[in-house]
Formats: C-alpha cells, structure tokens, sequence
C-alpha cells in the first residue's frame, strides 16, 4: 500500500457503516490521526482497518488533540452537537450529509465556521465518481445535444432510518448529481411521499424539479422497494446516456426522436458503453478534503457552494451550504463553487412547492 508522503491530519469520529470506508481511506492517504469510536464492534472496526492508530471514546480527546481536521461520520441527528463542538475547538469540519436537521442549526453552523475562518465540507460522494464526471464532460460538449430530461432512481430495501426520512436520506445524492449536471438551480421544486412503515418518515418519495430552460428532473427514491435499482438517465436532443452505478456501467444512446413534416420519427441505434476510470469516488473525495485541511488559511481563496435539500421534519426546503478550501484547482470540477465576493451568504426556507419571483431568482444566483 502507497501513503502519501504527508503527516496526519483528520481524526474520524465514527467507525460504523459508513465511517469504516472513511477511517480506510484516510489511513491509506495517511492522513488519519485517530478514530473516535464509542461501541465495541466500531472500535473492532478501527483496530482491524487501521492497526496501531489511536482509538478513542470521547470526542474531546480528539478535540484536545494535534488533528488539524475532524470528520464525523455518526448519526444524523448527532451532525449539528458535533460538528459545533468541533468548530468552537478550532478544527475544520468535514460532515456526511445532512450538515443539521434544521435550518437554524444549519445557519448556525455556517455562521461559526465563517467566523472562526474554518472548513465546513458537506460530503456529496458522488459528485466525485468518475461516471458523473464522464457524463458531464459528454454533456458540456455538446454529446447528447440540448438537454430535455433527467431522471434518478436510488430505490432498494432499507436501510430504513428513524431520524430522517427518505428524501432526507437518499435524494441528496440525485440532488447534488443534477444540479452539477446542469450547472443552475432550479424554479420550481415539488415533491411528494408517503410513509408506511413509520409513522411521519417517508419511506418513498418522488421529488420533480423544473430548470428555467424548461429542462425537467424528478428524481425517484424508496427503501420499501423489491429490488436494488440506481440508475440516472439524461435525455438530450441528439442522444441519451444513463448510469446504472448497480452494473457499474454508463451507455451513450444514438437514440432520439425526429420530427420530418410534423410527424415524429423515433430513430433507434445501438447504445455504446463509455469506459470511466475505476478510481473510488470516495478515495477521490477523502483526497479533495485532505489537500483542503492541507491548504494554509492565509493563502487560501475561500469557495462557496449552495444546495438545496428539504427539511427531513418540517416538509420545508432549505438552501445549505457547504464551504470548501482547495489546496489547487481541480480539473474535474473547474466551476465548483462560487467566489466568496459573488454570493451573500444566507439560508431561506421555502415551502416544498417553490417557484421564485424574479427578485429571489437574482438573491439566488
């Protein structure tokens, strides 16, 4: 195994589900400086994928601690105590989605890292996988001409949650991936679900979103569902391309419909597989975080990034934001974010039904 020729950094808290994948990656960037870890199995967990690593059961000896950085990777309902804490003690603050349960936590949170000039990173993992990058760069060419149509599908059996609901879970990954895709925000955002297994959780929901070039997106996600399906599919006025991240793989369609004398002709070729490269889009985010926590503060030119997510309790929308610190640029993600100078920073909840006035179309943009 190859490290970075770097010293540790970031000390992960949480070695369960997700934070063992973050606690791997970080260990063999070595960038890792401990584990935080409170339950037997997690602490297993942490000794076994990172041996002789300093593991510990109390945040505070990882605040206490030489680790420039903290990522927290625990339930979401846990987020908002400790990424505060880690704020207040100077640390920058890289924290699985959602950032905060509310909006005025979220606010908060934003308002403090500003002050203290520290790094508030959201985790969006799949705004880094090599397909979504591919599938963007077929896009700004022109590829799949003027496009018409997104869709998103992440369905599946469980993991059922008790502290958010479906939406709140999964769709902020389809989220983060269409708007990236294309590069605006939307007018008009609507969604709908129900909850069945719990009462007030949403199980499924089905979310639609309308682009002010009349593009359209809506993006599907369950888990009450018989099958794994997660698939993302772009519908553009020359071809189609879809994403099936269960088979690992992205296909370009030479498919589209004609109109020739007002009759329309469908035109149906054959779908070509664009190969990708097969780096881990998480390894590739731990790397984007890690040259973050690297970055000196003095030289550093402070971005912003604004994304939109429903309230997982109140039904309400809510623009979060995430404030990212690249140690360099990034080819792949030229125009990530935007200029601290350019965007006011704020947070407005919006009914989940939403269509702006011209007036908080320019606040927004």
């Amino acid at each position: 195994m190859t490290q970075d020729n770097v010293s540790p950094r970031v000390a992960v808290v949480g070695c369960g589900y997700w934070g063992k994948n973050l606690v791997r990656n970080f260990h063999q960037l070595g960038a890792l400086a401990a584990v935080c870890e409170t339950t037997p199995a997690g602490r297993a967990a942490a000794e076994s994928i990172a041996p002789q690593m300093p593991i510990v059961d109390d945040i505070e000896a990882v605040l206490a601690g030489d680790a420039r950085g903290v990522v927290i990777a625990t339930p979401a309902e846990t987020h908002y105590e400790l990424t505060h804490r880690a704020l207040e003690a100077g640390k920058d603050v890289f924290v699985e989605k959602p950032l905060a349960l509310t909006p005025e936590q979220g606010r908060h949170l934003v308002k403090l890292a500003e002050a203290r000039g520290l790094i508030l990173m959201v985790g969006h993992v799949l705004e880094y996988h090599p397909a979504i990058v591919k599938l963007r760069e077929m896009i700004a060419s022109g590829a799949l001409g003027k496009i018409h149509y997104i869709y998103s599908n992440r369905l599946s059996l469980g993991k059922v949650r008790r502290e958010e609901n479906i939406l709140w879970s999964f769709a902020p990954h389809d989220v983060a991936i269409i708007l990236r895709l294309m590069g605006s925000m939307p007018l008009q955002v609507v969604a709908c679900g129900g909850a069945y297994v719990q009462p007030n959780i949403a199980d499924v929901t089905v979310t639609n979103l309308l682009f002010g070039d009349g593009v359209r997106a809506h993006i599907h996600v369950s888990w009450l569902h018989p099958f794994k399906e997660q698939r993302l599919v772009v519908i553009g006025s020359r071809k189609m391309a879809s994403f099936d991240d269960v088979s690992k793989q992205l296909v370009l369609y030479d498919q589209r419909v004609d109109v020739e004398k007002g009759q329309p002709i469908p035109i149906k070729g054959e779908g070509e597989i664009v190969p990708f490269a097969a780096d881990e889009p998480l390894r590739l985010e731990c790397r984007w975080q890690r040259r973050s926590t690297c970055c000196t503060k003095k030289t550093a030119a402070k971005r912003k990034q604004w994304l939109r997510y429903p309230c997982p309790r109140t039904g309400s929308s809510v623009w979060l934001l995430s404030m990212l610190v690249p140690g360099r640029s990034n080819n792949h993600f030229p125009d990530l974010n935007i200029g601290l100078n350019k965007v006011r920073p704020f947070m407005v909840k919006l009914p989940i039904s939403f269509c702006p006035s011209s007036e908080q179309r320019k606040s927004i943009n």
